[in-house]
């Protein structure tokens, strides 16, 4: 069962995350390998897009937001985009958008930022926006301050954490075909919530960095945490190996109802409002071409199929106020 494990070390500024996403990870492959239309994510996609989500779980866990946080990576090389989205339920989905080969063993750069073009965004979508009310969204390259770039996820995050919260922050991700994993590490602010939409934090916070000796020494501990360790252990063999000399205050367990888990807004009908709003003559055009229209949702890979008289009932039958239809179907 996917799970999620909040802690802290007693007596320091310091906090932690581990998440072992199981289910909620093999869902999103098992619908996207069984799309016909498109088949699986390359390996080295998988992988990217399975760190992703657990990156984006930590990241949601620890601001509590309400709302939807989006991490996305998007460039100029084979993957055109990648999409990582966590509700504050810890509901998540993602998808990836792949307009070229993938070599076996292909790297971030050579993904997503061949020419330099890469980009990290993370969007905070409030659920309940007030009038006027935009996401807030931040923005960076996938290269570090001497502009070499960065090959490992983690290394785009923390980067991106350390400018946008002004605290230090240690993340190690890893990602196979069965489970997708992240420990997250970070040192506390002294004063007030490092918030990614907090924008600027109190000066205190950004002239500790690097400086708080417990940090460092925890830090230092969770980077030794090797790939096939966050993959293979569970929870409480990963932190008695870390960190047995620590006291560790540790929370009860999120999964289940409480914790990550696959969720996609897709369904029938939602997908029938918008053939409606295309119009009779697209559909009937589309119909006169083949059999059926097909619409097939990014992020879960759903395929829904409307032939003649699947078409023929969504322009008799009156409509029903939805939603607007998720972005991610197309």
């Amino acid at each position: 069962m996917s799970e999620l494990h909040k802690f802290l070390f007693d007596g320091m500024p310091v906090r932690g995350m581990l998440v072992r996403l199981t289910e909620a990870w093999t869902d999103i492959l098992q619908r996207r390998a069984s799309n016909t239309a498109t088949g699986p994510y390359p390996a080295p996609v998988r992988e990217l897009l399975g760190e992703m989500a657990a990156a984006g779980v930590l990241m949601q866990s620890n601001i509590k937001f309400n709302g939807a946080l989006v991490l996305q990576v998007f460039g100029d090389g084979p993957v055109k985009l990648a999409v990582a989205e966590v509700q504050s339920d810890l509901s998540l989905r993602a998808t990836a958008t792949v307009n070229g080969p993938v070599a076996d063993g292909a790297r971030l750069s050579q993904m997503l930022n061949v020419a330099g073009g890469g980009r990290c965004a993370i969007t905070l979508d409030p659920k309940d926006r007030h009038p006027g009310q935009q996401p807030y969204q931040g923005v960076v390259p996938l290269h570090g301050d001497q502009h070499e770039k960065l090959e490992r996820l983690s290394d785009v995050l923390q980067h991106y954490m350390l400018q946008s919260e002004q605290l230090d922050t240690v993340l190690v991700l890893a990602a196979n075909d069965t489970v997708a994993a992240g420990l997250l590490i970070q040192r506390m602010p002294l004063k007030g919530e490092g918030n990614l939409a907090a924008g600027l934090t109190h000066r205190e916070n950004e002239d500790q960095i690097g400086r708080n000796e417990d940090y460092n020494r925890i830090a230092h501990l969770a980077s030794s945490l090797t790939r096939e360790e966050l993959l293979t252990l569970d929870v409480d063999t990963i932190l008695r190996r870390l960190f047995w000399e620590e006291k560790l205050l540790r929370f009860e367990p999120q999964q289940g109802e409480t914790g990550p888990r696959f969720a996609c807004s897709c369904s029938r009908e939602r997908v029938g409002n918008m053939l409606r709003n295309l119009g009779r003559d697209e559909i009937e055009s589309i119909l006169a071409e083949r059999d059926d229209v097909e619409v097939g949702c990014e992020f879960c890979g759903q395929q829904y199929r409307f032939d003649a008289v699947d078409a023929a009932q969504i322009f008799v039958s009156p409509a029903v106020s939805q939603p607007p239809v998720s972005p991610g179907i197309q």
